[in-house]
């Protein structure tokens, strides 16, 4: 039993990704879904600032050619944006209980 823990552990890490940085393809593809998303989120009117803002950063840093920065930010304003969508739809049904009658 002993044994099979360590043994455990260096099957996790040798399966592991290697950490390698980002390059411009990466940024440029984790800013469009990020992009995408965010315009979803704007379509239905529940487009956060801090989405917004996010994406910015993410847009300065690529400009910058801190692509690791960039596509760090990119991934955490497309979950911002995803959330916001998620949040629009549930308060669709939400209000109704909410309701005085």
């Amino acid at each position: 039993m002993k044994r099979s823990l360590p043994l455990a552990m260096l099957l996790v890490l040798s399966l592991a990704p290697t950490a390698r940085a980002a390059n411009e393809a990466d940024y440029k593809a984790a800013y469009a879904a990020a992009e995408a998303a965010s315009k979803k989120a704007a379509e239905m009117r529940n487009q956060w600032t801090t989405t917004v803002s996010t994406l910015a950063a993410a847009r300065k840093a690529g400009d910058g050619g801190d692509f690791d920065r960039a596509v760090a930010a990119a991934k955490e304003a497309e979950a911002l944006a995803k959330a916001s969508i998620v949040q629009a739809n549930s308060e669709k049904e939400a209000w109704k209980a909410m309701e005085i009658r």
